[in-house]
């Protein structure tokens, strides 16, 4: 029996609309969920929305509105991503304002005191509202946070309750030292190995509820809630049932190895250190692998982000181009791991060369030869993808496993150019036959690779293999 696979995206704080940077890290996730759910496994893939802390109730109050009100609204434009980005149809969306992750947060709280890892003190630090983080100094450009520079940062200086993170130096390491695959790419790796080495710092999880009452209760203290990136964290376990329902718990963490996790490079601290330590301080197995993603670039290669309001709305690029084309622009043309530009431009120019110059057209060409001089139609399978595409996706590889893919069509493009059945089968009608047969059953295997990437346009393309017949219309129509 096929081991079962958890994956899970960052919650997305709900501050403001979704952006391309979310739309990304959502739909390489929903990738990896439907090549391991193609491949038999059951799977579990998890998102949602984090809707507590400063930031959040900062915002509601200048719009006048209470924070549930305001968290609510932007909840649902998060989840309308399913439909809207083609996701998985059993996607697990959580919010941090479930009943059960509120209890499950306050259970985790009191396992992590009863294990020894919590205390209070008082405190001063520089606070950086836009990351809901403290920063030291030495992280400081010009005195300002560098993902936030137009963000003033605050002093905080309050008496608040602690989590222990310096005691698990040593564990962290151990642990990196144990997986060594356990954050990808290597170069983040390396980062969070450096700054484990150099010593953890102790950090403050609440906040007096007189200053910031929009948080989940400290358990047994009405005067305090839970620091935000605490009760947000803990999502990954109570999204599988934690604490209350074992045995689901047990099947998403324990007998998968733990969860995936997809994040950005500036979620690196938090999810392959932070969250780990919390995680051994409740006495629960570390997450399987994290996997962070570079930053999306607006025009001009500055950072992309709400905050600076140099954003790409899914929303209008879909309208545009479709769901499965941005699906495909963010699996072949953006690089997962580093650093990617987005311009109107390059959207255009990848939608047209990849899809309606590249597989469009091929399959208009080979099915309408099929359609005209083929009597029987082909069968396909999902078992015809080659290993090769699998394997770099369980690497994470996800440009490299599209890519896999237009390499095939260029070959059969290649293969046409080269053979002319489209003459051939008027000199030589068997000879001829047989070519446009291959070409069909190649054209079935790119239906089929391409379900995890472009699900809509795999299944027509097969459709359309099986049926024997040629496209009514162009799949993607070249836009000038």
């Amino acid at each position: 029996m096929a081991k079962p696979f958890y994956i899970t995206t960052t919650l997305p704080y709900v501050n403001a609309d979704p952006h391309l940077g979310f739309a990304a890290e959502i739909v390489r996730a929903d990738i990896m969920a439907r090549a391991h759910a193609l491949r038999g496994e059951a799977t579990f893939f998890n998102t949602g929305t984090d809707e507590h802390g400063l930031k959040i109730y900062r915002t509601a109050e200048k719009q006048n509105l209470d924070p549930q009100t305001y968290v609510d609204g932007y909840a649902e434009k998060f989840k309308a991503l399913q439909p809207l980005l083609n996701l998985s149809p059993d996607l697990n969306f959580i919010r941090t304002t479930d009943p059960h992750h509120l209890r499950a947060a306050q259970a985790f709280w009191r396992r992590c005191d009863e294990n020894g890892y919590i205390y209070k003190k008082h405190y001063q630090i520089k606070y950086c509202v836009g990351c809901e983080l403290e920063k030291t100094d030495s992280e400081l450009v010009d005195g300002r946070c560098p993902l936030h520079p137009n963000v003033d940062l605050e002093l905080i200086e309050e008496e608040n309750y602690f989590f222990k993170f310096s005691a698990f130096q040593d564990k962290l390491l151990a642990l990196y030292q144990e997986r060594p695959d356990f954050v990808v790419p290597a170069k983040r790796f390396n980062e969070i190995k450096v700054f484990a080495a150099n010593g953890l710092e102790d950090f403050s999880i609440s906040r007096l509820k007189t200053k910031m009452p929009w948080g989940i209760p400290v358990p047994d203290d009405p005067e305090q809630v839970m620091y935000v990136w605490f009760d947000a964290l803990v999502n990954y376990v109570s999204a599988i049932g934690w604490p209350d329902d074992e045995a689901k718990f047990n099947r998403w963490w324990v007998e998968t190895g733990g969860v995936i996790q997809y994040c950005g490079k500036d979620n690196l601290r938090q999810q392959a250190a932070m969250w780990q330590a919390m995680l051994m301080a409740a006495g629960l197995p570390p997450s399987r692998q994290i996997v962070i993603n570079g930053f999306i670039l607006g025009e001009g290669g500055q950072k992309m982000s709400k905050s600076l309001g140099n954003v790409i709305d899914p929303t209008e690029v879909v309208a545009e181009y479709g769901a499965d084309a941005l699906r495909y622009f963010i699996a072949r043309e953006l690089n997962q791991f580093e650093d990617s530009e987005v311009t109107a431009e390059r959207l255009k120019d990848a939608y047209n060369a990849g899809l309606a110059n590249g597989l469009g057209n091929l399959v208009s060409r080979v099915m309408t030869m099929a359609e005209a001089n083929l009597a029987q139609a082909s069968v396909i399978s999902d078992k015809t993808i080659p290993s090769e595409f699998f394997e770099k996706l369980d690497r994470f590889e996800i440009n490299e496993a599209a890519n896999l893919i237009w390499d095939k069509i260029a070959e059969l493009d290649k293969k046409i150019q080269m053979t002319e059945p489209f003459k051939l089968i008027k000199t030589d009608p068997e000879t001829g036959k047989k070519i446009i047969t291959e070409l069909v059953t190649e054209l079935g295997v790119v239906g089929a690779m391409l379900g995890p990437i472009m699900p809509t346009t795999s299944e027509l393309i097969k459709k359309l293999v099986n049926d024997n017949k040629a496209p009514a219309e162009p799949l993607f129509s070249r836009l000038d």
